[in-house]
């Protein structure tokens, strides 16, 4: 089973196949993604890089502190996503003054 390694002190230049090619010397990379902002596409400077089974992941750990792009990154287990809270509700804030419901203003 694959598993999964967080990176994290990427530089804004490396890419997907650069990630990938780097974790190469740890053995087979399953996936390598770098995660982006949603509106701008850049890095966030950190991503996943999926290793096709423990041993490999163990010694891709190896690769903590090492030097990509001219960035020393950090090499973990990656964690499950904890749930955010709040959402859905956009009336936050503001005046606490009634809302107008329909009607004719005049």
């Amino acid at each position: 089973m694959a598993t999964k390694l967080f990176v994290g002190g990427l530089s804004w230049d490396t890419t997907e196949d650069s990630l990938k090619n780097f974790f190469a010397a740890a053995g087979t990379v399953v996936s390598a993604t770098i995660i982006t902002d949603k509106y701008s596409g850049r890095s966030k400077g950190f991503g996943f890089v999926e290793m096709s089974n423990e041993k490999e992941a163990e010694e891709a750990k190896k690769l903590n502190g090492k030097e990509l792009d001219s960035r020393a990154i950090a090499v973990a287990d990656a964690r499950p996503q904890e749930p955010r809270e709040g959402g859905g509700d956009f009336r936050r804030g503001g005046s606490d003054r009634p809302r107008r419901s329909g009607g004719n203003r005049y």
